[in-house]
C-alpha cells in the first residue's frame, strides 16, 4: 500500500507529512514511557534489552512485508505492521517501528515516494498502529482473561487495521487527489480488496502474537496484567498459589533467544522466502491501474538506487539479487530501529536523572 510521489498533491502530501512529523514527535515521548515500563522487573527483563526487541520488531514487520501474498484474482497483499507492532511493543513504539521501516523502503529501496512519506507514514504507521491497539484494548477487556483471547483479539485488531488504514487513504485522495476519478468507485474498490488483504494480516500477526506468548508472554506488551494466577489443588479444590518474593534469575528473563530467533527468521523470510512471494501488484497499485489513479505516478527520486525495487544492482541472478537486498534491508533496519530507541531509551533515563539531581521546588 506504499503511495507513490504524484498520487496526492503537494499541498494535501505536506499536510500529511505535518500530520506524520506532530504524530512521530508524541510517539517518541509515549515510547519513552513503554520503554522504561518494559525494563522494570517482571516485565521482560533490563533497559539494555529493550532497545534491540523494539529494533526486531521493526526489522521483522520489513521482513514480512517482502512476502506478497495473493488475494483476489491479479492481486496481492502484504503486511503493514501497525497491529502486530503495536501489541508486542506498545503503540507508541509501534509507530516508530513501522515508521522507520517505511522511511528505509523510501530511501533505500524506492518503494513508496519520498515526498509521499507523510501519506505512507500516516496510512501505514498511524492509522493502523491507532485503530488497532483501540480495538484491541477494548476487545481483551471484555473477553476472558487469557493469552488465548490476545491472540484473538490480534487477529480482529489486525483485520480491521487494514481497510480502516484503506479508507484514510481514500479520504486523502478525495481532498488531494491528482486525477478526476469517481471517489466512490475508488473507496469501494480499496475497501474490497484490502478486506481481504486484511484478512492475511490478521493471520500473519495472530500466529506471530500467539507464537511469542507462548514462550515469553511477559514480551508482549498486550499481553501485561492478563495473565491466569498459578492454581494448586488442595484438598480436591483449586486455590491460588503464595506469590513468591524471591526476584527471577536475570538469566531467566533473558530475551536473547527470542531475539535471535526473531532475527534468523527475519533474515530467512527476507532473503530466501520472498523470493517466493506474488508477483502480483498489491492493493493500491491495482486499484490506482484499474480507475486511473496512477495517472499522474511520479517516477521515485532514487529509482537508480543500488536496492531500487528490492534488487542489488549488477547482480543478474534475481533469486541472489532478492535475497541479498532482503538481507541488507533486515541488517540496516534491525540496526537503525534497535539506535532510534537506545536513543529514546537514554533520553527517558536522563530525565530521570535529571528530575532526581534536581532540587525541590525548582523548576527546570
Amino acid at each position: 500500500m506504499h503511495a507513490p510521489d504524484g498520487f496526492i498533491d503537494v499541498p494535501v502530501s505536506a499536510a500529511a507529512g505535518v500530520l506524520a512529523a506532530g504524530a512521530i514527535a508524541v510517539s517518541l515521548r509515549g515510547a519513552r514511557r513503554e520503554l522504561d515500563d518494559t525494563a522494570r522487573p517482571g516485565a521482560g527483563g533490563g533497559a539494555e534489552r529493550t532497545a534491540p526487541l523494539a529494533g526486531l520488531v521493526a526489522a521483522f514487520i520489513f521482513a514480512v512485508q517482502m512476502l506478497n501474498f495473493p488475494v483476489a484474482a491479479g492481486t496481492s497483499g502484504h503486511l503493514l505492521g501497525g497491529a502486530l507492532a503495536a501489541i508486542l511493543v506498545g503503540p507508541y513504539t509501534g509507530v516508530l517501528c513501522v515508521s522507520v521501516v517505511l522511511l528505509l523502503q523510501s530511501v533505500l529501496f524506492a518503494d513508496g515516494g519520498l515526498t509521499a512519506l507523510g501519506v505512507n507514514i500516516t496510512t501505514m504507521a498511524i492509522t493502523t498502529t491507532v485503530v488497532a491497539y483501540a480495538l484491541f484494548r477494548g476487545l481483551v477487556k471484555v473477553l476472558p482473561r487469557s493469552r488465548r483471547s490476545v491472540t484473538a483479539a490480534s487477529f480482529v485488531a489486525a483485520l480491521v487495521s487494514v481497510p480502516a488504514s484503506a479508507v484514510v487513504f481514500t479520504l486523502l485522495y478525495a481532498v488531494g487527489g491528482t486525477t478526476d476519478v469517481s471517489i466512490g468507485k475508488v473507496a469501494g474498490a480499496m475497501v474490497g480488496v484490502h478486506v481481504l488483504i486484511g484478512l492475511g494480516e490478521a493471520a500473519i500477526t495472530a500466529l506471530t502474537v500467539g507464537a511469542v506468548i507462548a514462550v515469553r508472554p511477559d514480551l508482549v506488551h498486550g499481553a501485561r496484567g492478563l495473565g491466569q494466577k498459578l492454581k494448586l489443588r488442595v484438598n480436591g479444590e483449586l486455590v491460588d498459589a503464595p506469590e513468591t518474593a524471591e526476584p527471577v534469575p536475570a538469566a531467566a528473563r533473558s530475551p536473547r533467544k527470542v531475539w535471535i530467533a526473531g532475527l534468523v527468521t527475519s533474515l530467512l523470510l527476507a532473503g530466501f522466502v520472498s523470493f517466493y512471494a506474488s508477483a502480483n501488484p498489491d492493493g493500491l497499485e491495482k486499484v490506482a491501474a484499474d480507475h486511473g489513479i496512477d495517472r499522474q505516478a511520479e517516477e521515485h527520486a532514487v529509482a537508480d538506487s543500488p536496492l531500487a525495487d528490492y534488487g542489488v544492482k549488477d547482480v543478474d541472478d534475481a533469486r541472489l539479487s532478492g535475497g541479498l537486498a532482503g538481507v541488507i534491508g533486515v541488517g540496516v533496519t534491525v540496526v537503525a530501529g534497535t539506535g532510534v530507541f537506545w536513543a529514546v531509551r537514554r533520553r527517558r533515563a536522563a530525565d530521570e536523572r535529571a528530575e532526581d539531581t534536581t532540587p525541590a521546588g525548582t523548576s527546570v
